[in-house]
Order: structure tokens, then C-alpha cells, then sequence
């Protein structure tokens, strides 16, 4: 039995994992960190990491990025593994968790926590080993829903680097067309976004060469799937040495 703390554990993606949590046997959310009390959660939840006096094996963290330097502070001096979830990290943020993975404690990271979405970068790569020497052209096309501030998405950009990294980075990224009247270039990965409605996410990586085309496609019915990796994640992370993960290594 695979014991977390819950950091963030009254958000919307914090109430998600507790939910799933509930139905799997083989973990337990035994304590709850986040400021705001308005949840009843069956396990005790603290204001703080520090006020925390559970023992647990691992964090799996959904809170605000302003938390995010003192959980990692409290993992590096307890070497608490944690699943790192929070998005929009700066630059000394991710820098630091890099620190903490040097001697410290587990970290894992990734773009996008969809054990689909991870999968598919996999896949990518032999695809990309086998089409693009072959001439296939390569485009992204990611959509999200109306209320999303960045594009393209980071999971779009990270198909694009799953891609580019097995084509030994010889590959130019293209967001817009509109300005620039030329044929497309061999070696240039098109990535487009669309922006509308209620959709939570949806992917397509398009191989198109001539008199053929291949799509790989993944789409997200609800956030429960990032929900879901992260369950996963954390049952792996729980016990490992110090070092920085992400989701390719749960996945194998």
C-alpha cells in the first residue's frame, strides 16, 4: 500500500485524485495539505507541510505555484518523493527541483501526466525513425478549450520534442503560415492551435507523405486522465532513489 499526501488536496484536481483514490486498493491518501478548509476529506488535512505529522512514502502535488518552493524545501530536508504536478513553474522553480533530485529525494516531472499522452510520445519516436527519413511531412494539431491562456500547448510542444529529439533536433518548429508566402520546408514540424468550447484536449500528429497519410490521435474526455497518471506515478516513485523521473519511466 502506497501511502501520499495530498498537497492541493481541496483544488479540482486535488478532489479528482481523492476520489480515484478511493476504488484503488493499492494506495492511500493519508494526509491533505491546502489552505482553504470548505472540503470534509476522510483523511486530516493541514494548512501546511510543516504541520503535517503523518508519515506517508510519497507527495503528489496539484497546488498553487506559490506553494511550490516550500514543498519542495520540505521534500529535500524529509527525501520525500513527490510527483510533481503543478503547472507553470518558473525557471528557478524547475531548476530547484533539479537540485533536489541531485542527492536528496525522487522527483518526477512531466508535461503532461496522461499515461495515453505518454505512450503516444513513444510511439512517436519510432514513427519518426521510420516516416521522416522516408519524406513524410510532419504537422500538430492541438485543441483546447476557450479559456486556455498559452498555445500551443506544452503537451503539443512535447510531442514536437519527442519527435525532433529522435530526429537528431534537425527539425524547425512553424506556428504561423500567414506571414511567410513559400513552400513548406522538409524539415520543419507545422504546430497549430485551436482554440474553442469546452474541449479538454485533443491531439493529432500527422505524417503525410505522398498518396498516404498516418495520424496518431489522442483525445481528453476529462482531466481524471492526468488524475489517474498521477495515481500511477506515485505508486512507482514511492521508494526510489534520489533522481529526476518523469512519466516515461512508469510507463517502461
Amino acid at each position: 500500500m502506497t501511502r501520499v499526501i495530498m498537497h492541493g488536496c481541496n483544488g479540482k484536481m486535488g478532489q479528482v485524485i481523492t476520489n480515484l483514490v478511493k476504488a484503488d486498493p493499492e494506495i492511500e491518501i493519508v494526509a491533505g495539505i491546502d489552505l482553504s478548509d470548505h472540503i470534509q476529506n476522510e483523511y486530516p488535512v493541514f494548512a501546511s507541510l510543516y504541520d503535517c505529522n503523518v508519515e506517508a512514502d510519497a507527495i503528489i502535488d496539484f497546488a498553487s505555484v506559490k506553494a511550490t518552493d516550500t514543498m519542495l524545501d520540505y521534500c529535500e530536508e524529509k527525501k520525500m518523493p513527490v510527483v510533481l504536478c503543478t503547472t507553470g513553474l518558473s525557471e528557478e522553480q524547475i531548476k530547484r527541483a533539479k537540485e533536489v533530485t541531485s542527492t536528496k529525494t525522487a522527483v518526477l516531472k512531466s508535461a503532461n501526466m496522461s499515461l495515453g499522452i505518454n505512450m503516444l510520445l513513444k510511439l512517436l519516436k519510432e514513427a519518426a525513425d521510420v516516416l521522416a527519413p522516408a519524406g513524410f511531412d510532419i504537422e500538430i494539431v492541438e485543441k483546447h478549450h476557450n479559456q486556455k491562456v498559452d498555445a500551443p500547448s506544452g503537451t503539443a510542444l512535447a510531442l514536437a520534442d519527442s519527435i525532433n529529439e529522435e530526429l537528431n533536433n534537425e527539425y524547425e518548429y512553424v506556428f504561423d503560415r500567414s506571414q511567410v508566402r513559400q513552400k513548406r520546408d522538409a524539415k520543419e514540424i507545422g504546430i497549430l492551435a485551436v482554440r474553442g468550447g469546452t474541449i479538454v484536449g485533443d491531439h493529432d500528429v500527422i505524417f503525410a507523405g505522398t498518396d498516404e497519410v498516418i495520424t496518431f490521435s489522442h483525445t481528453a474526455y476529462s482531466k481524471s486522465i492526468f488524475a489517474k497518471g498521477a495515481i500511477q506515478a506515485a505508486k512507482f516513485l514511492a521508494g526510489k532513489p534520489a533522481g529526476l523521473y518523469d512519466m516515461s519511466d512508469v510507463i517502461g
